[in-house]
């Protein structure tokens, strides 16, 4: 046991915790007054619910010896007992830290759809959602792009686009983000539009939404530092690359915001924080820190664009869970195609560093793959509640606000102006 990775990853797994106030704040401050309460308890109830049933049967599907580099064994390391008792070590690491590592990126990702169905959604039917996504979807796609081969033990046998197409995605551009957001899309368009679609949506607290997005962007050194397993210089410099990745797409944000709408906004700057993480996630071990500055230069300014998507083709995805996460996912996921470095802890070249359009397939591939697999279970999911127990809240409870009709206390105590 690695006493000094050991102590590193016990402070990433602090910094991934306080991930999950961070999205709270971030989408509870862009939503309405009336429902910013029941949007922050999507984060905490989807947090939940993985953790639990990732110690029962979900670290088992995904690091578990694989069926053909699609599924973990559902039984293999259930409960994790064994594990435990044995002091199994990936890495002079602890399993149990690598596993509680691994579950908060579970909770995570689960988490980020909710933005995708603010004000609109039953409570309990998003959580049977979460549920069942995590289950179908989540652990599937992370045993493919995570379970590494011998990662657990010697001999276990990992998912397809980790060891047989061998795509980059150093701490999940693919099974995080892209899944994420191909998810929220699915989910949104059952769902429908929301009572006001097409109305100016007003966030109602910008300085909490800008909290949020500071505490993701700390804990997101963890998410992707985290990610090399060792407190050395590929943790060092993966935070070096998502740092100034992140700058660089906050710049380029507020830029083409200005440059199309003639101003600058708070909630621009935080969603251009966000952007560039996302899309560095996949990228950070691949990239040099000047690539990683192009890269989230161009997210930031194709996600300016993207979260306009949803005007053009009708969908509802209230807080830009497609336009942030699935397409700076994508964006991300590809560019190291083009952009990855020999240099960079994952060693490989892409075209513009002499390596041929070999990586660019590669990723090409998995974003695909990724994104056609998590859309089409999510809406089966979501289609499924929604004949079943429902998923839409009524009209009546949409004009009160959902915090008042769902859960009974309000975000705020408002009272009415003096005469």
């Amino acid at each position: 046991m690695d006493t000094g990775t050991t102590a590193f990853m016990l402070c990433c797994i602090i910094g991934l915790t306080l991930m999950i106030p961070g999205l709270a704040l971030f989408y509870g401050g862009m939503v309405s007054v009336k429902s910013s309460t029941n949007m922050m308890m999507m984060t905490f109830g989807a947090v939940a619910v993985v953790g639990v049933i990732w110690v029962l049967f979900g670290f088992s599907m995904v690091f578990g010896t694989s069926y053909g580099g699609y599924l973990g064994s559902l039984t293999e390391f259930a409960g994790m007992k064994d594990l435990l008792e044995s002091q199994t070590t990936i890495s002079g690491l602890p399993i149990s830290l690598f596993s509680i590592f691994q579950a908060l990126f579970a909770a995570i990702t689960v988490a980020l759809i909710s933005g995708a169905v603010a004000d609109r959604m039953k409570f309990g039917a998003w959580m049977g959602f979460a549920t069942l996504w995590a289950v179908l979807v989540y652990f599937p796609v992370a045993h493919w792009v995570f379970a590494f081969d011998g990662v657990v033990t010697e001999d276990s046998v990992g998912g397809w686009i980790a060891n047989k197409l061998k795509a980059i995605d150093f701490a999940g551009g693919t099974a995080v983000h892209i899944n994420a957001g191909a998810a929220a899309l699915a989910v949104a368009i059952v769902l429908g539009k929301s009572k006001n679609w097409g109305q100016l949506r007003k966030p109602h607290n910008v300085p909490l939404t800008l909290l949020g997005a500071g505490l993701l962007w700390a804990g997101w050194y963890a998410f992707n530092g985290g990610s090399a397993l060792a407190a050395g210089n590929s943790a060092a410099i993966v935070m070096v690359t998502t740092f100034v990745a992140t700058c660089a797409s906050t710049l380029a944000w507020i830029a083409v915001e200005k440059f199309k709408d003639g101003h600058v906004t708070g909630v621009g700057a935080a969603s251009g924080a966000i952007t560039g993480l996302v899309a560095i996630t996949p990228a950070c071990g691949a990239v040099t820190p000047v690539g990683a500055i192009i890269l989230g230069a161009i997210a930031g300014a194709i996600c300016v664009y993207a979260v306009g998507l949803k005007d053009r083709f009708g969908y509802d995805d209230s807080l830009d869970v497609v336009g942030v996460h699935l397409v700076g996912g994508v964006v991300g996921t590809l560019l190291i195609g083009f952009l990855a470095s020999d240099s960079m802890p994952n060693a490989t070249n892409g075209l513009f560093y002499g390596g041929g359009v070999e990586q660019l397939w590669k990723q090409a591939v998995a974003a695909g793959a990724v994104m056609a697999y998590s859309f089409a279970v999510a809406f089966l999911i979501a289609f499924a509640l929604k004949k079943t127990v429902g998923i839409r809240i009524s009209p009546d409870d949409e004009e009160k606000g959902i915090d008042a009709a769902f859960h009974r206390e309000a975000s705020y105590e408002l009272q009415p102006a003096s005469a």
